[in-house]
């Protein structure tokens, strides 16, 4: 499938190249006020660990219906996600917020499903000589 390969291909890419991601989770409809009120007040301590991680530029985005698109930017995703694995503070949040996800097994930072990156304007523009309109 030619999304795999894209996907495959984006997924390695080498160190210190800022890496975007995005993924897809589905809220239970019927908790999704108390998953808004969650993240209107994220601990001190979670912000901070994914901060530490290496992960930035992070938003969540929530539609009706429960379904949750997540975005962030790093220069290491495996490395930001061991890091994220390894930390108590990790551990902690996503145990409280795992009863907010339908059809999840495990941890929603480990088990979200990842979309694949199809195109990006910076990533494009930046093919061509600047030129003045």
């Amino acid at each position: 499938m030619r999304l795999a390969r894209i996907h495959l291909q984006r997924r390695w890419e080498p160190k210190g190249k800022r890496v975007r991601v995005c993924f897809q989770l589905q809220v239970v409809p019927k908790l999704m006020d108390q998953y808004i009120e969650r993240h209107q007040q994220v601990w001190p301590e979670m912000l901070q660990a994914i901060k530490d991680a290496g992960r930035r530029n992070y938003s969540l985005f929530l539609r009706e219906d429960g379904l949750l698109i997540g975005y962030y930017e790093t220069d290491d995703d495996q490395a930001a996600q061991a890091a994220l694995d390894a930390d108590p503070r990790t551990g902690k949040w996503e145990a409280q917020m795992s009863e907010f996800f339908v059809s999840l097994d495990g941890r929603a930072d480990q088990g979200a499903q990842r979309l694949t990156e199809v195109f990006n304007l910076e990533d494009q523009l930046a093919q061509f000589p600047a030129t003045r309109h």
